[in-house]
């Protein structure tokens, strides 16, 4: 899992020595390996057990009250509206989601908030110090993402939480958070095509890889899924003999006029997803009272207060940037939209959401009142996994803008910042820019320029039309002077493809 090597420091802010030492340790567990590859002995799943004896955490996991949730799109959307509406109904709720924008510790939320620091040094040494003391050559360190949801079991059965939400890393059924053998509840959220080459080809292998998480007797619920995909789940429901539940999308009217915390049209899925989910816990736990009476009615306050309060970075979000939106320059104006979509489908909703927002001029968030005659310009600003194919991604981006108006003046390619450090080290591009290989960046510039081709809106000069920098600094600068030298223009920009592309624009614009 090499590149969920995203820096960790909140804010572009240094860490103290300690912590900074155990995001080094963390580091050292991250396999340089592609996750695909089978002879990686710490990420086998049998040794998942023995992490659990050695821990001691057998017992705690079976006596936490969870809700588990797999899926392509839209899973840590559904975990956040779910620990919101148990919170805002009075327990006190633990949630693991993955991956961190800027710190490792925005992972594992207490009663809606990152873990203090404190806290986390004290589980992650318990947890560090009794491994390295069994583990050896039989039985290696676990690898990164394993280490971490164990110390998520670790938090949450220390802390006492009531509930405890976790997210699937990746798939399903081998996922380290699999090891919880009877939760009160699964989701499986919007299915689509990511991770193929590991789980599989076709949506029905996706489905079935997802499905993993279902237990014998325990309830299972589905947002909408396309057919091949539902097939699938409902194949391994009934071997089970569970009965799988699709939960229904919520309408506006569910919130009595509120707002849901995530923007976007598919966070009603999302939603319509948790509420089923909540209410499931809610009704295992006895507390009648608190749920939804029907599907009909206007939902519970509680309920609203829980999914108009939801909150997660760098799912449609917009962040004006304070360099260039303050001091002299009132004018100026350069505000980045930012998307962690990296799939064909969240692709689609992403064009679609920034079409909106930025068509919309009431909703861009600008120093100044925006006046009739004032120019924009949009910019794209990508990068993507280099086991993403960029051709099942860019067109739908292309596409589904165009088709709602939005034309891009420019695309910028750039490398994550992740990749130049560990996990710990402080964010700054590398000395010698020149010794990066910008080769994927390159062929991804290609793939754009061809797409552009063939729409037949491609300028004569490709450099008109995008360009790629060597770091993501020398991309913002680039935007910043840019932004301040046309002062009559709006610069909107749409930060996709990759969450940790996300997350280091955040870091990078919040220092």
């Amino acid at each position: 899992m090499a590149s969920a090597a995203a820096p960790a420091q909140a804010g572009g802010v240094v860490a103290a020595p300690e912590y900074e030492e155990v995001l080094g340790r963390l580091s050292s567990l991250i396999t340089q390996k592609v996750r695909a590859h089978s002879g990686n002995r710490g990420n086998q799943w049998d040794l998942m057990a023995h992490y659990l004896k050695i821990l001691e955490l057998e017992e705690p996991i079976a006596r936490m009250k969870v809700i588990h949730v797999a899926g392509t799109k839209g899973k840590g959307s559904t975990c956040t509206f779910t620990e919101s509406i148990l919170r805002s109904s009075g327990f006190h709720t633990g949630l693991f989601t993955s991956p961190h924008l800027m710190d490792v510790r925005e992972r594992f939320r207490l009663d809606g908030v990152d873990i203090s620091e404190d806290k986390f040094l004290k589980y992650f040494w318990w947890c560090w110090n009794k491994l390295k003391e069994k583990t050896d050559d039989d039985i290696p360190m676990p690898a990164y993402f394993r280490f971490l949801a164990l110390l998520a079991f670790k938090i949450f059965s220390a802390e006492q939480v009531d509930v405890a939400v976790l997210e699937v890393g990746l798939g399903g059924k081998f996922d380290a958070t699999n090891v919880v053998e009877a939760p009160v509840v699964c989701g499986v959220s919007s299915l689509g095509f990511d991770h193929m080459e590991i789980l599989g080809n076709t949506l029905g292998e996706i489905a079935g890889e997802k499905a993993g998480i279902f237990k014998k007797g325990i309830p299972a619920y589905t947002a909408p899924q396309p057919e091949e995909a539902m097939v699938a789940l409902k194949k391994r429901a009934s071997e089970l003999g569970i009965s799988l539940q699709v939960a229904d999308p919520l309408e506006p009217y569910h919130l009595k006029g509120q707002h849901l915390g995530l923007h976007g049209e598919h966070q009603y899925i999302n939603a319509g997803l948790a509420v089923a989910l909540a209410s499931t816990w809610l009704e295992k736990q006895g507390q009648m009272d608190r749920i939804p009476i029907n599907r009909t009615d206007p939902l519970p306050d509680h309920f609203i207060q829980g999914l108009s309060n939801a909150s997660l970075q760098g799912r449609a979000q917009i962040v004006p940037d304070s360099q260039v939106n303050s001091g002299v320059n009132k004018d100026s104006s350069l505000v980045f939209y930012l998307d962690g979509a990296h799939s064909p489908e969240s692709m689609e909703i992403c064009a679609k959401w920034f079409s909106h927002v930025t068509n919309d001029d009431r909703r861009i968030p600008s120093s100044t009142e925006q006046s009739q005659s004032s120019k924009s310009r949009k910019i794209l600003l990508f990068n993507c996994m280099s086991v993403r194919d960029p051709m099942r991604l860019l067109p739908h981006l292309l596409d589904v803008s165009t088709q709602n108006g939005v034309f891009f003046d420019v695309a910028l390619f750039v490398p994550n910042q992740s990749q130049y450090n560990k996990l710990g080290s402080n964010t700054s591009a590398p000395a010698e820019p020149e010794q990066i290989d910008l080769s994927w960046q390159l062929s991804l510039q290609t793939v754009w320029e061809k797409l552009l081709q063939d729409k037949g809106t491609n300028s004569a000069n490709s450099s008109d039309s995008s360009q790629v920098f060597a770091s993501l600094p020398l991309a913002v600068e680039w935007l910043r002077k840019d932004a301040r030298e046309n002062q009559s223009t709006s610069f909107q920009v749409l930060v996709t493809g990759s969450l940790h592309l996300v997350g280091d624009v955040l870091r990078l614009i919040k220092k």
